[in-house]
């Protein structure tokens, strides 16, 4: 778990029980089979996603191509960002690779929810700061290293994606062709 995932972990556990209580009422936890999607594109994101257990991708259709942005893991929040905080139809999907458990939250109810429980806010503003965060991560990665070193990052941040995740989707979030990686695996 990253460093800043560690940060919001402790914030959780420092909630009083009322605010606690309160977040766990607006949660569900549920459970997706390997394949089915939690999001479709053009649909508006209406949860984000704790994942408890599971691997998921988010991807975009470009020319009747998928192309793979983001993958998710245990303890990782996915959502459609501009989806989810503009309650827009959303550009993106989001599938399970895996069989996967997650904690839903309801974005309505999220912010009625701030209304009486100010922490929240707090806790709102500590997921959006994540996301920034990744995403400034993600864009540095792609312009300053070669997909060699961002493959190669990867792997040593999640070890086991080699095993979950097919190499067409490995490619694709790298931007190289599969050809591409099939290289620079033979090389390391």
């Amino acid at each position: 778990m990253n460093e800043y995932l560690l940060r919001i972990k402790s914030f959780l556990e420092r909630l009083d029980t009322d605010t606690l209580s309160a977040l766990e009422d607006i949660s569900k936890t549920k459970t997706y089979k390997k394949g089915e999607f939690l999001l479709r594109q053009d649909e508006v994101c209406r949860f984000n996603f704790n994942i408890e257990e599971g691997i998921l991708r988010k991807f975009y259709l470009n020319d009747g191509k998928e192309l793979t942005t983001e993958f998710f893991f245990t303890n990782d929040i996915a959502v459609s960002f501009g989806s989810y905080s503009l309650q827009k139809p959303s550009k993106e999907f989001i599938q399970a690779l895996t069989d996967t458990v997650v904690s839903q939250t309801d974005f309505t109810a999220f912010q009625n929810a701030k209304i009486n429980y100010p922490k929240l806010i707090e806790l709102n503003l500590l997921f959006t700061e994540y996301y920034i965060m990744w995403l400034e991560n993600r864009l540095f990665e792609f312009h300053a290293f070669d997909a060699t070193h961002r493959y190669l990052l990867l792997i040593k941040d999640q070890p086991h994606i080699v095993q979950n995740i097919p190499l067409t989707y490995i490619a694709s979030y790298l931007g190289v062709s599969l050809e591409t990686l099939s290289r620079i695996r033979s090389k390391i």
